[in-house]
């Protein structure tokens, strides 16, 4: 390791800062330019070595992360950061980013696909959608070749779907469980059937009862506006895999490979966790977003006054009614716990109503201790990465 030089004492310090002073501002600015020019170019070559390691590892079916060569790297780097007069928590926020971008990388180049992965035909139907062009994208990068058919194609979902090696469904909810009765029977008996749709009950029963081929649900926890889908949650239902096929493993190495964290489970436990996940989390969106309207309290008046956790709110909120209606209606209308979690919303709204209302603080500190034995040590793990969020956000105000 090699020594660093130690800090400079107060009275260098003040003489440099004397001596900085007396350089106009223009030629400073410059001086700093040459610095980042100097950082992009070793940034280029940092990402050189990612590549190597990329083949490295595609060559020894080495996997993309190692979280103790991260941990120890980014202690290495906080400790350096401290003589250097740097603040470590920042340096770390840095290095966090580009271990990301070197994980992407490293997808990317296929680092996790077996050197000797056999190319299928993937079909998406659907692939003019916003999910189904990422995830024609995401199976073309990884070798296959992809056909995509959509209501304006000239290739038909039906054609697609006799020949593909996998057919995947990524067309709205409410014209799943159709799209899956028409194309479906067609499926070869060898090949997969897979769906993309936010609820599984219904969609996996229609592929077990239609089709005769391998079947396997999925719900991309993400939409497609990602930047990259590395990191990023993704929900498999294995349905039916006929003896001596291993379409699942296929699909493990595939996603995984992408850079995609898998969680397996049952289309019933699926649909009762994105009852919270995705209504009860969108529902109480929709009515933030609703109350603000009808209060009519112009937005750029209330970012005077924002803080960051507001910001926060606001940024998902305006997120939120920027895209589709017809998707969150079918989110909210299509899962068959909707009433029962929306039902315990308004109640519990309506308790807290009547605490403010009444002005009963010890019910209400009574409620928040509830809450917070609730949440257990998630409480100290959320104050964390929360704060990170708001120092990132904080930079973009």
């Amino acid at each position: 390791m090699t020594s660093q030089p130690p800090p400079p004492t107060p009275s260098q310090a003040t003489a440099s800062t004397r001596s900085n002073a007396a350089r106009p501002l223009a030629v400073l600015r410059a001086l700093i330019d040459a610095v980042d020019h100097e950082i992009l170019q070793l940034l280029s070559r940092r990402n050189g070595l990612v590549a190597e390691i990329a083949a490295y590892k595609r060559e020894h079916r080495v996997g993309i992360r190692d979280l103790k060569r991260e941990a120890d790297l980014l202690a290495d780097r906080r400790t350096r950061a401290v003589p250097l007069g740097l603040q470590p928590e920042v340096i770390e926020s840095i290095y966090r980013l580009m271990l990301w971008a070197s994980r992407d990388r490293q997808a990317a180049l296929r680092a996790e696909v077996p050197l000797d992965v056999e190319p299928r035909t993937v079909a998406v139907i659907g692939g003019h959608g916003g999910m189904g062009r990422l995830m024609a994208g995401l199976f073309g990068d990884l070798g296959h070749a992809v056909m995509v058919a959509d209501l304006d194609t000239e290739l038909k979902p039906e054609d697609a779907a006799s020949v593909a090696d996998v057919v995947l469904i990524s067309v709205p909810i409410a014209s799943t469980v159709p799209v899956i009765r028409d194309v479906a029977p067609l499926v070869r008996h060898d090949a997969l059937l897979m769906d993309l749709t936010s609820i599984k009950a219904e969609p996996m029963a229609a592929m077990l009862s239609h089709a005769r081929s391998n079947v396997i649900g999925t719900h991309p926890l993400f939409g497609p506006s990602v930047h990259s889908v590395q990191g990023q949650r993704i929900v498999l239902t294995p349905g039916r895999i006929h003896d001596g096929a291993d379409w699942l493993d296929w699909l493990r190495t595939m996603l995984r490979a992408r850079g995609l964290i898998i969680h397996e489970t049952t289309p019933e436990q699926h649909d009762e966790a994105m009852s919270i996940v995705q209504v009860l989390t969108h529902y109480s969106t929709e009515v933030l977003g609703r109350t603000l309207a009808r209060l009519g309290v112009p937005i750029d008046e209330t970012l005077q006054f924002t803080s960051p956790v507001y910001m926060i709110d606001l940024l998902m909120t305006a997120r939120h009614f920027a895209q589709s209606p017809d998707l969150y209606a079918s989110i909210q209308m299509s899962n068959p716990r909707t009433a029962h979690v929306v039902g315990t919303f308004m109640e519990s709204a309506a308790e807290i109503q009547r605490m403010a209302g009444a002005k009963d603080l010890e019910s209400f500190r009574a409620l928040f201790r509830e809450v917070h034995d609730f949440f257990g040590p998630f409480t100290d793990d959320a104050l964390a990465r929360s704060s990170y969020l708001i120092d990132r956000l904080v930079e973009r105000m």
